[in-house]
């Protein structure tokens, strides 16, 4: 069925679109007799304003642009889900995109979402991302921009995170509490700084326990996948027999860690103990379930979208914009894949 328009309302009562839109808007120059037929025509035949002419009449789209690494991970897409929560609250949709970690992707998409219109942006940095001119270049467009996650302090811009250092520092203290002193660290890449936040806390905790940092203990894992799991477990126990602990980037790869151990015989935690991040379901239903830090992704997704919003409120008002830094709490979350402390 066709949308009725102002023009059908106009033909139908022999009067101009003009005088049809004022009788809409109340306009006092409009008889109350006209405003009258208008409102009953309109309602008689379901018109309904063009939300989309509307809002860029008011120079804005109502939508909002979100650009994750990976879909796919579980803690993005809760993330997603408190984006997507928020957003619809406050009347606004959201357009989701992936870059699959690619810095070209990335430029491409926060393009095209510029070219689309949208009233502000949230962003992951991708890992291949190593400079922000495309980002610098957002914010001399005035483009409210939000970073969460994997974020930048180079980039003056709001920002949701957790700290990564501190949750990486009280996992790997419950390694050391619990016994363990040979601890291998299977990490994320060197360009990603959630990554290198997580090294600084592992680094830190052992040199403050008195054990020596071994560089040959720390493996990269670019795809943060369960195959790099079994992969770099498989390296680091024919390189060094006696680790007897494993600290990951994600429960997909300490998934992958405790496969390569449950398949070789090797007892969990009783030889070797198994520590991830993120509190993804993967980590509950492996046997045994694994210990992990839990990051308030869906509440991440949220603040996000309340930092974003706050800014474009601003930046509509013409009022000077105030950046913002949340830093969300971890809960360390003890499973049978470590020895109890």
């Amino acid at each position: 069925m066709k949308e009725v328009t102002l023009k059908d309302i106009a033909k139908i009562l022999g009067i101009s679109v003009t005088t049809v839109s004022k009788a809409l808007k109340g306009y006092k120059d409009v008889s109350e007799e006209t405003r009258r037929s208008v409102m009953m025509l309109a309602e008689n035949l379901n018109y309904k304003p063009n939300a989309i002419a509307l809002n860029l009449k008011n120079q804005e789209t109502k939508t909002i642009g979100l650009v994750i690494p990976e879909i796919v991970h579980t803690f993005f897409s809760n993330v997603v889900k408190g984006v997507v929560s928020e957003a619809e609250e406050n009347g606004y949709l959201v357009i989701t995109l992936q870059s699959s970690e690619s810095n070209l992707i990335e430029k491409k998409q926060l393009e095209m979402l510029v070219d689309k219109r949208v009233d502000g942006i949230l962003l992951a940095i991708a890992d291949e991302t190593e400079t922000y001119e495309h980002l610098e270049n957002l914010l001399k467009k005035e483009m409210p921009l939000v970073l969460f996650d994997k974020v930048t302090p180079t980039v003056n811009c709001s920002k949701v995170t957790i700290d990564d250092r501190k949750a990486a520092y009280e996992a790997v203290k419950l390694l050391i509490d619990s016994g363990c002193k040979k601890i291998a660290h299977l990490r994320g890449p060197l360009g990603a700084p959630n990554a290198a936040d997580r090294h600084e806390g592992y680094v830190k905790v052992l040199e403050e326990n008195g054990i020596t940092y071994d560089p040959g203990l720390v493996y990269l894992c670019d795809g943060y996948s369960v195959e790099d799991g079994k992969k770099y477990a498989q390296k680091a126990l024919k390189e060094h027999t006696d680790i007897d602990a494993f600290f990951t980037i994600t429960d997909h790869v300490a998934t992958g860690v405790l496969l390569h151990l449950n398949r070789n015989g090797i007892k969990v935690p009783e030889q070797v103990s198994v520590v991830g991040f993120s509190n993804s379901p993967i980590s509950q239903v492996v046997i045994p379930g694994i210990t992990t830090t839990d990051q308030s992704a869906v509440q991440m997704g949220r603040e996000a979208v309340s930092l974003l919003l706050k800014e474009i409120a601003t930046r509509k008002e013409k009022k000077p914009v105030e950046y913002f830094h949340v830093q969300l709490p971890t809960k360390l979350i003890q499973r049978a894949s470590t020895k109890a402390v």
